[in-house]
């Protein structure tokens, strides 16, 4: 089956968010100097009464937007996810979850997504600082459909959430026919031989490397954890029954998101299988395109392919 590349997952957030809030004048948008980083340009152009920009500010867009669902709005929370998980971690804690605000905060330009503007505006740490506050889902979307229904989901979600995009084209890799609901993985292939878990836009990687695998007649279990809180451990533990070795990808430290998730579930089921974690080391990272980042730290589709082969054989 050919590759198909579809249109940003930012640009899919921002493209069905204006259309429901072109239905709803109670969902409003406060951003962070990110209009035009955000693709919500268009957004302010048609609706300018519901968004506010507070420039670069990003403890006061969470407290703002606290305040906003406090008083009845749908508010979604914009800016980059570097900044807005850093800068503003006491402000998601206290202001959103502990005082149980269902506002939507939306990390842009997620990972190694800046590229080349070097460890600054890298993120690599929302995952790991999220996951330690209570009452918070954290979701990344792999492709255009699971950004697409996280959207329309997050209008109705009565949780506070944070959502992480990159900034990048993608490929395909749902027909639009899957089930989604948030918490629940998305089991994206069947195979015997091993199974690859990935979070956000790194499914692809996955994909990718499964390809690869075919060809030497490797079956892959793919599944797709676009919610890393709350884990779906079901789909989890039940697709790693019957295959020979598992492997995490994320674009993200190795320490702290999902491959150390799953590392806890397998530790705690006493379960006894080859296992890898690939991710950002614990190291200032090389500098280069988000590609060449991640392709250089072992998340390259062949590298994928030879990491397997060896963990089964």
């Amino acid at each position: 089956m050919n590759e198909i590349i579809e249109k940003s997952n930012l640009e899919v957030f921002s493209d069905t968010l204006l259309s429901l809030a072109k239905q709803n004048s109670d969902i409003v948008v406060v951003t962070s100097d990110s209009r035009g980083s955000g693709k919500l340009v268009s957004f302010g152009d048609e609706l300018p009464n519901q968004l506010i920009e507070v420039g670069i500010a990003e403890q006061n867009l969470v407290g703002i937007s606290a305040g906003l669902t406090a008083g009845g709005k749908n508010v979604f929370g914009v800016s980059p996810s570097s900044f807005l998980t850093a800068r503003s971690i006491e402000q998601i804690k206290n202001d959103v979850a502990y005082s149980n605000h269902p506002t939507t905060l939306i990390g842009i330009s997620a990972g190694i997504s800046y590229g080349q503007l070097g460890a600054t505006h890298h993120s690599i740490h929302d995952f790991a600082v999220l996951r330690t506050i209570n009452n918070i889902t954290i979701i990344a979307p792999a492709d255009n459909f699971e950004t697409r229904e996280t959207i329309k989901q997050s209008v109705k979600y009565s949780k506070p959430l944070f959502i992480r995009f990159g900034k990048k084209p993608i490929m395909k890799i749902h027909n639009g026919s899957e089930k989604f609901q948030i918490g629940k993985g998305i089991m994206v292939s069947e195979g015997r031989d091993v199974t690859f878990i990935a979070i956000g836009e790194s499914l692809q990687r996955a994909v990718k490397a499964s390809k690869i695998l075919k060809k030497d007649n490797i079956s892959s279990n793919i599944i797709s954890m676009h919610t890393l809180k709350p884990f779906d451990e079901e789909i989890f533990l039940n697709s790693i029954k019957n295959t020979k070795c598992i492997i995490t990808i994320e674009e993200h430290s190795i320490y702290g998101g999902l491959g150390e998730m799953c590392a806890s579930i397998i530790a705690q089921n006493r379960i006894n299988l080859p296992f890898r974690i690939l991710g950002i080391p614990d190291e200032y990272m090389i500098n280069g395109s988000q590609s060449d980042v991640l392709d250089y730290y072992d998340m390259e589709p062949l590298k994928i392919s030879n990491i397997a082969k060896k963990l089964i054989a």
